[in-house]
């Protein structure tokens, strides 16, 4: 069959790593099936190395691509490629969209209109706030929110959509290579609702270069990014940059002036970026009638207190949204028991008022 799936498949093993030769191959291959009948010197005067080139031409290539096939069927993941119906649109108006994109998870989450969240691996408690809370508003509004699935902000953005709606991870790994290994319990997560995507073969490793790879993906599943908390030398700017070039909004999260973690974030509000507070701030930057109809929706108050009891709202009192308190401060400031401050402080979180963060330490909610 002509330009069938295991072709795709079989291209994708070979050259998931150069979208360049893939593409030098495409193009001079209209009937993709020529290219596996093909020699090493073919691939060669394209201009693809020997090692890529004698991969293309290797007898086991098509072989490979059935087993890999055959994986995914098991695990019931989907395949995606251009020439599908079901690839996501936006994606397919980039520069340079995929060949091939594996999929966990429900593949209708890649076709409504989404909105990128990224920042910092090691986000301040300010941060994390934030994105939480600003993933969570646009999922609930019907927005997907898309992330990379890295550490921090990434992080944060999809357990907040997951809250209200739903979401995408973008891997800069094959999808039974979850990273940040800790990340396992999301990715499980997320594929109830929504998607994990990646380009690279099912066993492929989180390799550096892979990541500003990935990175075009999630600007380009989407109609804007957002950026919360970034360095100057930050990830997130590439995917700024990235955003910028698809013509897609780029938006940031103003931070503390004299925070390295802001000065990123900063740095794109003064060069033109719209600067974002709430949820609304990034639906009016969104296309008619769009944004229209998420304007138009009547503002719910998320963040409403429950009924707390006397004691709650003493703990809940001393609790800020963007610093952490550590247990003995409570202890010290209410002078309840340990046990009596650990009781308290998981009813308020069983209320969905406040978090707690690694080490015994807890934040307000926003």
């Amino acid at each position: 069959m002509e330009n069938s799936l295991e072709y795709w498949i079989a291209l994708n093993l070979a050259l998931a790593d150069d979208l360049k030769a893939a593409k030098k191959v495409v193009d001079r291959f209209p009937r993709l099936a020529d290219a596996f009948t093909a020699s090493v010197e073919d691939f060669t005067v394209l201009g693809i190395d020997r090692e890529r080139a004698e991969r293309l031409a290797s007898p086991k290539l098509l072989d490979q691509a059935h087993r890999e096939i055959e994986k995914l069927a098991k695990k019931k993941y989907s395949i995606l490629i251009q020439e599908d119906g079901s690839y996501p649109e936006y994606l397919r108006e980039i520069f340079d969209p995929p060949f091939v994109l594996y999929c966990a998870g429900r593949v209708e989450a890649l076709k409504g209109p989404a909105v990128s969240i990224v920042g910092a691996r090691q986000p301040s408690a300010y941060g994390r706030a934030v994105a939480e809370r600003l993933a969570r508003d646009l999922a609930s509004r019907g927005l997907v929110v898309v992330s990379g699935m890295a550490r921090g902000i990434d992080s944060i953005a999809h357990w907040g959509a997951l809250k209200g709606g739903r979401t995408v991870a973008v891997l800069g790994s094959g999808l039974d290579t979850i990273y940040p290994k800790e990340n396992r319990s999301l990715f499980e997560k997320i594929i109830e609702r929504g998607a994990v995507v990646s380009e690279f073969p099912l066993q492929s490793p989180p390799l550096g270069f892979h990541f500003p790879l990935r990175n075009r993906i999630i600007s380009g599943l989407s109609l804007a990014l957002v950026v919360v908390e970034a360095t100057r030398k930050s990830g997130s700017l590439i995917s700024a940059r990235l955003a910028l070039e698809q013509n897609r909004e780029v938006m940031a999260v103003p931070g503390n002036i004299t925070s390295d973690l802001s000065q990123g974030a900063n740095w794109l509000i003064k060069t033109g970026a719209k600067l974002v507070e709430t949820w609304e701030d990034v639906a009016e930057e969104l296309p008619s009638p769009l944004k229209e109809e998420l304007l138009s929706q009547k503002e719910e108050d998320l963040a409403e207190i429950p009924s707390l009891s006397p004691q709650e709202e003493k703990v809940f009192a001393l609790l800020q949204p963007d610093s952490l308190i550590h247990i003995d401060e409570l202890v010290e400031t209410t002078e309840f028991s340990v046990s009596e401050a650990l009781s308290v402080l998981l009813s308020l979180e069983l209320k969905g008022v406040i978090f707690q963060r690694p080490g015994k330490f807890f934040q307000r909610r926003l």
